[in-house]
């Protein structure tokens, strides 16, 4: 069974930084693309980031590109996204997922940026 349990929100100023982790287990996480999408308020769910099974290729949706940073620990089974500059529009829940396409989720984190 997957098991993916995020960690590491919460509330920062506009300008902050938070580093979210994904413990993974269940499944064979070194050999596994991952992905890191969110959920705003009110809003459909939106991929945010990807990263293949060695780490050696990335990428991120426009918006948060030179601002977030996906990596991984595969010894550890841990997925992170450092999230840097935060704006409040990146308020939302963040979810860890198996797959790059997203597949499986994991019950998220919740960050919100404000004042």
């Amino acid at each position: 069974e997957v098991q993916l349990v995020e960690s590491g929100g919460g509330l920062v100023q506009p300008g902050g930084s938070l580093r979210l982790s994904c413990a993974a287990s269940g499944f064979s996480f070194r050999i596994s693309a991952m992905s890191w999408v969110r959920q705003a308020p009110g809003k459909g769910l939106e991929w945010v980031s990807g990263i293949t099974s060695g780490g050696g290729r990335t990428n991120y949706v426009n918006s948060v590109k030179g601002r977030f940073t996906i990596s991984r620990d595969n010894a550890k089974n841990t997925l992170y996204l450092q999230l840097n500059s935060l704006k409040i529009e990146d308020t939302a829940m963040y979810f860890c997922a198996k797959g790059w396409p997203a597949g499986e989720r994991g019950q998220g984190t919740q960050v919100t940026v404000s004042s």
